[in-house]
């Protein structure tokens, strides 16, 4: 075959093993059943791979001449274009690991460059060394899949309970392997693959680099050797191999040689098991239901020639290189011969089955038991594998049950070698040496075999056969589940042995009789049984222990001898002073006795440390009196190490509370540990001599040990306060100081004759801190001295050995020193990867270590608390600082690091990494250090990269699982997950802890961005890219990116749902930090794809794991929000597009999306359904979906049913039992409950109370059970809310911040009606939670804004473009607006949605409001604000005034229909309608009460439906419930809030703006007829009059606010808050004036009364000192009121009751508003008057010009008024036309001499006391002539551009939209445009305005005007003729005329027309005809053809210039 020519990337050496064995682990462990057919394909591809195990690709001439060339020709590599040159230094590389593996060319050149790019997860190594590790990987995936494929056959030993489908696959393709010579194949490579050869030959070509490496190599060899052999032994076990296949096996055996610690190595034992369940049998007893079928498979029953070649090659006599191994097989083969034989017809078989004994023979010959105990049972990894101790175990017990007569055979031989050897010592002869031990060895076997259990079998239950059945429900053992049945013969047999044995002992076998049964009692039941057989055995008899009577091997016996070698020794005790006793040879006890003794308390400690039952039987027995009797013989003078035993037997006597009690006085009593010092006594005694003395000299220590275990015990069980009272301070503290002072520090110093004995010490003295620690809480009597009576002193007692250790470890105290020393070392020792004597106890000891600084971070801060409130003079310093000190032998700061470094060894201590992390996590709290771990961290390149590869590596870790069901038990390896996981779970949160300190921080560090330049300038990369190193980001990445590719989407969040919470908000974080944000993003976008990927996984499934899960999608969409926004920003239009057409499409993405999500969406849901036809398949949209997942329902706990506890009072524990976590909401403590529960039972006294302890108990029990519920409870809402405020956060960035254009108008509208409608039916249900309205409802606001102004938007739209049918509104060539003429097609709806959909809409939101009852005011702000949004909907939009419309008929207008406005208008009135009062009611009740948001939101949503509500139903119900009565009232209140407004440095403006939306409701009240009479009567204006607020306008301060520099910027001056507050009464007046027409002279009067008693504040303000919009506002609003309220007639119709005084008062008033109304003219008549109006700079551009129009306006306004005011003056106060009362003088000179050339005067010509004169009319006249036409062209200017807009230039729309906006720049063109027209509308309305206000003024003053000159012309008699005044009149004199001159005193006309002369009146005549001229009376023709005819038929302008033409020239005739 031709060499392949293109290079695998990924290396076709290990890329694909790794792929086989993830196929493998998917379909087989975690049981993904899409998994299984991936899996056949896989095997099916790589099926020559097993053929061919570890087969390599063999050299090549024509590979090696390519890789020769690479460098210049370039190689091809799959997958990529074109080809890739090689540099040289890898082309030699690739030879030497050619030459190396003896692997083919190409495929060396294929695991450098996969090295290559594996090189960021191996730091510190170069690609040469990550390929050696990549090629032995590679063979370890494929060794291990084997392995797996073989373990999930169907067999004899086990199930994995996998699906048929897949078993059979994988039975049928190992079968095939089988076949073809799998078992020579693994054979083979095992005694092949050498360690130490392939180690030479690395070393040789530098292939092996740091120990790391070294290591990690080597663990992979022997695991792919260990695989290889496992195979062989998983197959076996599930079905034997073929005869020659076993004799191969046999053949391997037969080489076999141990290791030098005497054992088999772990691959010759998993083959030696191979070989022994090729034997076995024993599946055939257990009689499962395949049984038929598996004995057809055996060869061993169906194959004679098996048999006979098996039996042959065993009984060959050439010696094997292990007889001890033959021996085994041999006796295997005989017990499964002894098997065959009791099945049925063996006849045929009969010449092999009867050699079974002497194959038997030969077994025990060469020490079978011997060898299995010392080479197979003591192995390392014997106890790894439960099938392995199956084995063994049968093994034993087929030998002892098959074989009974040769286990007799043996006792026999026993009894008479014992003779031999009593009789030599009686001859005084040495023994023989010949003597075999076999029976010794095989009990020792046993002893062994049983000793450890780590899986919880209790195999040994088999030798112990119950006399009575055991009540319990936990048994494991074979047959004893069922109670009444007899024991199986085996078992029988088994306890028949036990029992025989130790009749008549012989004293050989006395230690190992005693070892057997120590081993057969290890567990709970079988302890028990033991118990017993040793109570049994006693009798009356007090034997030696070698007497022959009695049985030596019972409780009797044994109590019995102890008590009397006490008693002997205590006879030799010395006295005190004769020291010299000490060094002599003890008395008393031989080595013989010793070791019986050791043998017996070993037994003992076994039962009692197992069985309670057995320790208080004992203890409680008179006789026996253990514990006094072991603590007598403490003070004997025996060895250590018996004296050791002895403690540990105690202290498994310890285990009991009731026992540790009274075990802690005895101590005390014995001074074991010396506690007090008698005065006269001149040597210590005690452990602490032992110690320093003889254990020292001896340098062992077991006593030290096995004191630090009793007291470890007995600190757990039972913990003395007043330990040693009455003889000492009471309290523990000799004891810890012993352990502190002469175990702990010392223990470095002290020599050791065993090296690991070191690290026990160091062990068990520190597990006895560590428990002392985790126990101790502190409390307030801690920190204060106790005194205590001691022999008529008092003394201070001592404190608790928690507060002592806390104190030492909150100091620089030398326990701290030493246990961070250790620290160091410690990781020292794990960085040199090699084994050394006492490793397990040196990780145990730091792992201690570490607890201990970890439980002294956890309870420091409540430490220190309580020391500072007391009065101890203690110094502590919290543990954070003290790790930054200085190490004394490094002097760096290096204690943090070292705790960090332990994390590098997080896979092979996960333990160490774990409480590593936590401390971190701990200390990572503090921002003031985090500054310092950076500079730690990163002070040494090869540390730093260490810390770094040790962080990320435990977040890599794959082994890691969450437990998802705590109450599984776990075996070994599982066992290690859970760490794992918690570690990589401290590390985030270290990560989210330190993200929130201020940079530069830890987090930044460890996932790789800048920290020594601004962190903005990061540049992210993937690792390896620039040098970049694989960081904590990349490792977070990868665990969110593993499954993304699949259709079940990440893997992380279904299996470690918490993990993968913290994942994600640690990318949320960065994303959301201005700092990280921009380097995030950017590569989060580029080189990730990140949130599509995830994003298209929403929403994650539920079901098992709500809360993480929930929260997961919350980060991720608040992630996915910030990522829109930021594209949005950048105009990265792609990007955020990809993303909406994820979020929002429904039709199908094509993604991974599984079968059956998509589907036709079930429209039927909506209403409005029927109105889409599209056939494509619609699918739900994803926002929708995810809303889906979030359910509103939550399941809430019962109440508790307490029978004990008060109800109120538990809560009230609860809730201070409450704390907030660091990110999640206030829950319950339940450890902390708990304590508080068990502290109140235990303080209860009496017997009741004790009687009832368990009900008290269980009560405690339900309580913390409801607790745990109601955490669950809030944990899940807090998740919910925190869930769907993340959504609504996505839904409103989508809508606000992407760019409109990227979603169609129609497409959005639909969508927001889906969302809508969807949050309403979820939040409507019944069973919906509260709590989660609010963030619904403004979710619901926000919606509803945006459906409000979408569908608006589309309205306005044909402005522009003017599409038929479209829109309501087509603008017209000529400029005017019409409806399209096929508005039929309207029919269907309002803009795209139609009005169905917005009804629902309406119909739900009004539900909602409904929904919220009485409470949730703030819940209905949201939703008043909707519903003020929907019903803007319905309003029309601004339409320019083009004066074109009015050329319409009255008829026309009538007969029009109804447009699409009007009519949605009606059916949203009808809805709310039929909701009746009950929503009257309740927006009512909060437009008067409450927030005041919620009371402004429910005021403007009343202004807006009574102002539609053409039914005043509204109106009726305001007036009738009297609410209108309490806003009227509240007015009053108001007035002092609003006082308090006007200070200079106001208080909040709340009340100002209640108070605005207040008048604002009142005044469209106002506007309806029926609503003005209203107010009137609830007295209104009465109550506004009444308010003083309006007296205390305040001065206008010229010089800026308050000699403020700048003015602030949202407080507005006094000044506009003053008018803020006057403006709108004055338009609730007028419009009341306007409105009243039938009650017109009472709203008149009291108006009048209004202006009266503020009339200060009214002269004010017509003074008018200064002039700027506001003021001008002002005034408009007041000559406006005054012009309909001042009028002579009102005083006469108010019919009030008053004297002639008040009345010739009130004609005061009124007489002074009509002065200075009149005297306005003068102001603002003139030319001057712009000028007057210079606007103040500080305005914006844009505010200058909107200052400027609205000042425009409101000076014709005010002109207009006064002249109306004139107008109604003189009509009202002349009775007939000849009458008339003259307001103007005859005198035109004030009008021609300001058109003269003094324009500049300030002063006014005539004072205004004076009467003016005429000329000021005639001058507004022409004035506002000319203003007309220079308003109208603008208008038609206006028009034209808002028709062309588009067509304006650039320059032109910014100028426009800069009056709106001050960011014109910023915006799009769309969007200026919009502003642009928006702006035009408003300037032609504007113009529109002025001119009806111009033309009105004309109509007025050609009145006044012609009044005038008929008066002085036709009917004055001047004052220089003959006649008086008065004759000259006709003489009719009506009261009223009198009345009106009297009204207006100070207009004495007689003195201002007694005047008039002659002369006057011809000069009259003269000027106004020459002022009066053509050109003015062509101008108002015009106007009135131009304006006025357009408005109505009549033609005032047009009569009035005629009449004043005909005066005049009358006159002139």
């Amino acid at each position: 075959m031709s060499a392949p020519l293109a290079v695998i990337s990924a290396a076709s050496l290990w890329g694909p093993y790794k792929d086989i064995w993830q196929a493998v682990v998917n379909a087989i462990w975690k049981r993904q059943p899409e998994a299984i057919h991936l899996l056949d394909q896989v095997l099916k591809k790589h099926k020559p791979d097993f053929i061919s195990l570890f087969r390599n690709p063999p050299k090549n001439a024509q590979q090696h001449q390519k890789v020769q060339k690479a460098n210049t020709e370039g190689i091809a590599i799959q997958g990529q274009q074109g080809t890739r040159l090689l540099p040289e230094p890898l082309i030699k590389e690739a030879f030497i690991l050619s030459d190396l593996f003896d692997i083919g060319e190409l495929a060396a050149v294929e695991l450098l460059l996969a090295g290559e790019h594996q090189l960021p997860r191996f730091p510190g190594l170069t690609r040469g060394l990550v390929a050696v590790l990549l090629y032995w990987d590679g063979k370890r995936w494929i060794a291990n899949s084997l392995r797996t494929l073989i373990q999930s056959r169907q067999g004899k030993t086990w199930t994995l309970e996998l699906s048929p489908e897949l078993v059979s696959i994988t039975t049928r393709f190992t079968d095939e392997l089988m076949e073809q010579g799998l078992t020579q194949k693994i054979l083979t490579l095992v005694s092949q693959i050498d360690l130490n050869v392939e180690f030479e030959k690395l070393q040789k070509e530098r292939g092996l680099g740091t120990e790391k490496h070294r290591k990690e190599v080597a663990d992979l060899i022997k695991e792919c050797r260990q695989s290889l052999a496992e195979s062989l032994f998983v197959w076996t076990c599930q079905s034997p191999l073929s005869r020659d296949d076993t004799l191969i096996l046999i053949s391997f055996l037969e080489k076999v040689t141990l290791e030098a610690d005497g054992s088999l190595d772990r691959v010759n034992i998993a083959l030696l098991m191979a070989l022994l369940y090729c034997f076995d049998i024993s599946f055939l007893e257990q009689g499962s239901e395949n049984r038929e079928e598996l004995m057809q498979q055996l060869p061993l029953l169906t194959e004679r020639q098996y048999i006979a070649a098996i039996h042959t090659r065993l009984q060959e006599s050439r010696p094997w290189k292990l007889p001890g191994l033959q021996a085994t097989i041999r006796l295997a083969w005989a017990l499964a011969l002894r098997g065959i034989s009791q099945f049925s017809d063996v006849t045929a078989l009969a010449e092999f089955t009867e050699a079974d004994e002497a194959m038997a023979e030969l077994a025990i010959a060469d020490n079978v038991f011997l060898f299995l105990t010392e080479s197979v049972v003591r192995a390392e990894n014997f106890y790894q594998d439960e099938f392995y101790i199956r084995r063994i175990h049968s093994l034993v017990t087929d030998f002892l049950t098959l074989m009974p007569m040769k286990v007799k055979q043996l006792r026999n031989r026993a009894d008479e070698d014992a003779r031999m050897i009593h009789m030599s010592i009686q001859m005084g002869n040495e023994p023989p040496l010949s003597l075999r031990r076999d029976l010794e060895h095989l009990m020792l076997l046993i002893a062994e075999l049983y000793s450890e259990d780590p899986f919880n079998l209790e195999l040994a239950l088999e030798y112990w056969c119950p006399s009575e059945p055991l009540q319990s429900t936990t048994i494991i053992g074979s047959y004893l589940g069922i109670t009444h049945q007899r024991p199986p013969q085996r078992q029988v047999v088994l306890s028949k042995f036990v029992r025989q044995m130790g009749d008549l002992l012989p004293p050989t076998i006395y230690i190992p009789y005693l070892k057997m049964l120590q081993g057969l009692a290890n567990g709970p039941q079988c302890s028990h049984y033991c118990f017993t057989l040793l109570k049994g055995n006693g009798g009356s008899h007090a034997e030696n222990i070698q007497g022959a009577g009695g049985s030596p091997v019972s409780w009797e016996h044994f109590f019995h001898s102890l008590m009397l070698y006490h008693e002997q020794l205590r006879k030799d005790l010395p006295s005190a002073d004769s020291i010299q006793y000490r060094h002599l040879p003890p008395r008393g006890i031989t080595q013989k006795e010793q070791d019986g003794l050791i043998a017996f308390l070993q037994l003992t400690k076994t039962i009692v440390k197992w069985s309670e039952n057995a320790r208080l039987a004992l203890c409680e027995h008179p006789q026996w009196t253990p514990v006094v009797i072991i603590l007598g013989l403490l003070q004997c003078s025996i060895p250590p190490i018996l004296k050791a035993e002895l403690l540990e037997t105690l202290s498994a006597f310890g285990k009991s509370p009731e026992i540790a009690a009274s075990l802690w006085q005895s101590l005390e009593y014995t001074q074991i540990l010396q506690t007090v010092r008698t005065p006269g006594q001149r040597q210590a005694i005690g452990i602490e001599v032992e110690l320093n003395e003889i254990e020292s000299r001896c340098e062992e220590y077991p006593l030290t040990r096995a004191f630090c275990q009793l007291i470890g015990t007995l600190v757990e069980s039972s913990f003395p306060s007043n330990l040693g009272a009455g003889l000492r301070p009471p309290g523990f503290d000799p004891y810890l100081q012993f352990l502190r002072d002469s175990v702990f520090l010392r223990f470095r110093t002290r020599a050791y004759r065993r090296a690991a004995e070191k690290w026990e010490v160091a062990e068990a003295v520190l597990e006895v801190f560590y428990k002392l620690l985790r126990d101790y809480e502190p409390q307030l009597e801690d920190f204060v001295d106790q005194y205590v009576e001691l022999k008529g002193e008092e003394i201070i007692a001592y404190k608790p050995p928690g507060f002592n250790l806390m104190y030492h470890l909150l100091n620089e105290s030398p326990m701290l020193e030493l246990s961070l020393s250790l620290l160091e070392e410690g990781v020292k020792q794990l960085d040199l990867y090699a084994p050394f004597p006492g490793k397990k106890h040196l990780e145990k000891a730091v792992q201690y270590c570490l607890g201990l600084l970890n439980l002294t971070l956890q309870k420091e801060n409540l430490f220190m608390d309580l020391l500072r409130e007391s009065y101890l003079s203690l110094i502590v310093t919290s543990l954070e600082q003290l790790l930054q000190g200085i190490n004394p032998r490094t002097k760096k700061a290096d204690h943090v690091v070292n705790i960090a470094r332990y994390l590098y060894h997080g896979n092979t201590n996960p333990e160490l990494a774990f409480e590593s992390s936590k401390i971190l996590c701990c200390i990572s709290c503090n921002s003031n250090i985090q500054v310092k771990l950076i500079g730690d961290f990163t002070q040494d390149q090869n540390i730093s990269q260490k810390l770094m590869a040790g962080f990320v590596e435990c977040l890599d870790n794959e082994t890691a699982e969450e437990i998802i069901n705590p109450d599984e038990e776990l075996e070994g390896e599982r066992k290690q997950a859970p760490i794992y996981h918690e570690t990589r779970i401290n590390i985030l949160n270290l990560l989210i802890t330190s993200l929130e300190c201020s940079p530069p921080n830890l987090a930044l560090y460890l996932l790789g961005y800048e920290f020594k330049k601004p962190v903005s300038t990061t540049n992210l990369q993937d690792p390896g890219v620039l040098g970049c190193p694989r960081t904590c980001l990349h490792a977070i990445l990868n665990i969110l990116e593993n499954g993304t590719k699949t259709r079940s989407g990440p893997t992380a969040v279904q299996e470690s749902p918490h993990l993968a919470e913290l994942c994600y908000q640690v990318i949320y974080q960065l994303c959301a930090c201005s700092d990280t944000s921009g380097p995030t993003m950017r590569y989060l976008r580029t080189s990730q794809d990140f949130l599509f990927s995830q994003l298209q996984h929403l929403p994650f499934s539920i079901k098992d794991h709500e809360i993480p899960v929930l929260n997961q999608m919350s980060w991720l969409m608040k992630t996915a929000s910030i990522e829109l926004r930021v594209t949005s920003l950048n105009r990265q239009r792609s990007h955020t597009q990809r993303l909406l057409h994820l979020l929002l499409d429904d039709v199908p993405v094509k993604s991974y999306l599984a079968d059956g999500e998509g589907g036709t969406e079930d429209e039927s849901r909506s209403v409005t359904g029927f109105l889409h036809f599209e056939t494509a398949s619609k699918v739900r949209r994803k926002i929708l979906s995810i809303l889906d997942s979030i359910d509103f329902n939550q399941q809430i706990p019962e109440p508790l049913q307490l029978d004990f506890f008060d109800r109120s009072q538990i809560e009230q524990v609860i809730s201070n039992c409450e704390s907030r976590g660091t990110h999640g909401p206030v829950i319950c403590n339940v450890k902390h409950l708990h304590k508080v529960l068990i502290a109140e039972v235990n303080a209860l006294q009496g017997m009741a109370a004790l009687g009832q302890r368990p009900l008290l108990m269980e009560e405690i029990s339900t309580i913390l059970q409801y607790v745990v519920e109601r955490n669950k409870l809030i944990q899940c809402l807090y998740a919910k809310r925190h869930a769907l405020e993340s959504w609504r956060q996505l839904v409103e960035i989508i809508l606000t911040a992407c760019p409109q254009d990227l979603i169609q108008p129609e497409d959005r509208q639909l969508i927001i009606r889906d969302l809508l409608q969807d949050l309403h039916d979820k939040i409507l249900d019944d069973d919906a939670a509260q709590e989660l309205m609010p963030v619904v409802a403004g979710a619901v606001f926000t919606l509803t804004a945006h459906l409000s102004q979408s569908v608006r938007t589309e309205q306005k739209e044909p402005l522009a473009v003017p599409v038929p049918g479209h829109s309501q509104f087509a603008l017209m060539l000529d400029g005017s607006f019409t409806i399209p003429p096929d508005s039929e097609g309207m029919a269907v709806g309002f803009a795209s949605l139609g009005d169905s959909s917005l009804h629902i809409i309406l119909r739900k939101i009004l539900d909602f409001v409904l929904k919220t009852g009485g409470g949730f005011q703030r819940v209905r702000t949201h939703l008043y604000g909707a519903l003020l949004y929907y019903l803007q909907i319905a309003q029309r939009p601004d339409e320019p005034d083009t004066l074109e419309a009015a050329k319409k008929t009255m008829w026309e207008r009538l007969t029009a229909p109804e447009d699409a406005f009007s009519k949605l208008q009606r059916e949203n009135m009808a809805i709310i309608e039929s909701y009746g009062s009950a929503l009257m009611e309740v927006v009512c009740r909060d437009a008067c009460d409450g927030h005041e948001i919620g009371r402004m939101l429910a005021l403007a949503l009343l202004d807006r439906i009574i102002s539609v509500d053409k039914q005043q139903q509204w109106l009726l119900y305001l007036s009738n419930s009297g609410y209108l009565k309490v806003l009227v009232e509240s007015l009053a209140d108001d007035d002092l809030k609003l006082q308090s407004l006007l200070t200079p440095q106001p208080p909040l403006l709340k009340a100002l703006y209640t108070y605005e939306s207040k008048m604002a409701f009142l005044t469209k009240v106002a506007k309806i007829q029926q609503g003005a009479r209203e107010l009137l009567r609830s007295g209104v204006i009465v109550t506004l009059a009444q308010c003083h607020v309006y007296d205390m306008r305040p001065e206008i301060d010229q010089h800026g606010i308050f000699g403020m520099r700048e003015p602030p910027v949202f407080i507005p001056t006094p000044v506009e808050r003053y008018r803020q507050i006057l403006l709108p009464a004055l338009q609730l007046c007028q419009v009341i004036l306007t409105s009243s027409m039938a009650q017109h002279a009472n709203a008149a009067g009291q108006v009048l009364q209004f202006l009266i008693s503020h009339s200060d504040t009214i002269q004010a303000i017509l003074r008018c000192q200064e002039v700027s919009a506001g003021s001008l506002q002002e005034l408009a609003l007041l000559t406006g009121i005054i012009s309909k309220a001042a009028l002579p007639g009102v005083l006469g119709d108010v019919g009030l009751d008053i004297n002639e005084g008040m009345q010739i008062e009130l004609q005061g008033h009124i007489g002074r508003f009509q002065r200075q109304c009149l005297s306005l003219l003068t102001r603002f008549g003139g030319s001057d008057r712009l000028r007057q109006f210079k606007l103040q700079d500080e305005h914006a551009e844009g505010e200058r010009v909107n200052k400027r129009d609205e000042a425009e306006l409101a000076m014709q306004q005010i002109c207009a008024n006064v002249m109306e005011y004139c107008q109604l003056l003189m009509i009202q106060c002349a009775p007939t036309f000849e009458h008339t009362v003259c307001l103007f003088t005859p005198n035109l000179s004030e009008f021609t001499n300001r058109d003269g050339p003094r324009q500049d005067t300030q002063a006014p010509v005539i004072p205004y006391w004076h009467l003016p004169g005429l000329g000021i009319i005639l001058y507004l006249l022409k004035q506002s002539a000319n203003d007309f036409f220079s308003y109208y062209d603008s208008h038609r200017q206006s028009v034209s551009k808002l028709q062309n807009v588009e067509q304006l230039p650039p320059d032109e729309i910014k100028e426009l939209c800069q009056s709106l906006t001050l960011t014109v720049d910023k915006i799009s063109t769309g969007q200026k445009y919009i502003l642009a027209r928006r702006r035009l509308v408003k300037l032609i309305n504007n113009r529109a305005k002025l001119l009806s206000l111009c033309c009105y003024i004309i109509e007025i003053c050609l009145f006044i005007l012609w009044r005038h000159l008929e008066h002085y012309l036709l009917h004055c008699t001047p004052a220089d003729s003959q006649d008086s005044l008065l004759a000259s009149r006709t003489p009719l004199k009506s009261r009223r005329l009198q009345d009106s001159l009297s009204a207006q005193p100070n207009f004495d006309f007689r003195s201002g027309l007694s005047r008039v002369s002659q002369l006057d009146i011809d000069q009259l005549q003269l000027e106004a005809t020459n002022s009066f001229g053509e050109s003015l009376q062509k101008k108002l023709l015009d106007i009135e053809t131009l304006y006025s005819k357009v408005r109505s038929r009549y033609t005032f302008i047009q009569a009035l210039v005629r009449r004043i033409r005909g005066l005049l020239r009358i006159s002139r005739t």
